[in-house]
């Protein structure tokens, strides 16, 4: 049997969300936005270990939040630290005795538990695994003061859950922290491992705006 814990990583502020509540501390429906991320995964596996990473001075107010929605899930919080590389370690330090490891984005709530098989599935099997989508819009990269246009064909949008085998991502994060880190993959990568790419889901968006919140909530309210 494969033990799987997932780090959930939740240390946004409210400051575009234009509120005083960081965002993942929102109502979304009737509980908030963190609640939904959890319980996510424990749709999963009733038995996948949680571990939350939250700034220290947030703790307090999530432990008073849980009481009052009544939110008994089984969960381990680390504590955050200057950077999300640095939060990452610190969560995968209560996490020694799994054998995959899966990081998401606590303000993620829309990840389908089908996106969360495939991921953990995939780096069971194959090392590593991180789900994306094809863009939409069309794409351009800068050159100087000009532009040209990109092949949507051959890019693709990242999200959360990214999974990794225990030993890999353990020996990613033993390295120094880099500015090129931008997610746990290409910390991986930094290393020499090969990023396996699986389908995602297009509702998993970040909730980090007022319109992504309205989004959310309707899916919630309509599924």
């Amino acid at each position: 049997m494969i033990n799987m814990a997932v780090i959930i990583v939740a240390g946004g502020s409210g400051t575009r969300m234009g509120s005083d509540i960081p965002k993942q501390f929102l109502l979304l429906g009737n509980k908030p936005v963190l609640m939904h991320t959890i319980e996510v995964f424990k749709q999963y596996d009733t038995q996948m270990k949680i571990i939350l990473v939250l700034p220290k001075y947030q703790i307090d107010y999530w432990t008073k939040l849980c009481i009052k929605y009544n939110f008994n899930v089984d969960i381990e919080i680390a504590c955050g630290g200057e950077t999300r590389f640095q939060s990452v370690k610190n969560g995968l330090a209560l996490a020694k005795e799994f054998d995959v490891i899966g990081i998401h984005d606590g303000v993620r709530p829309l990840v389908s538990v089908s996106t969360i098989a495939r991921c953990f599935e995939k780096a069971a099997l194959d090392y590593t695994a991180v789900p994306v989508i094809d863009p939409i819009d069309s794409l351009r990269q800068l050159e100087g003061d000009e532009s040209k246009a990109l092949t949507r064909a051959k890019i693709k949008m990242v999200q959360t859950p990214q999974v990794f085998q225990a030993s890999i991502i353990f020996k990613a994060y033993n390295q120094s922290y880099n500015n090129f880190f931008t997610d746990d993959a290409s910390v991986v990568e930094s290393i020499g491992y090969k990023i396996n790419l699986v389908k995602g889901n297009v509702e998993n968006i970040k909730i980090t705006s007022p319109i992504d919140l309205k989004i959310a909530e309707f899916y919630i309210c309509n599924t």
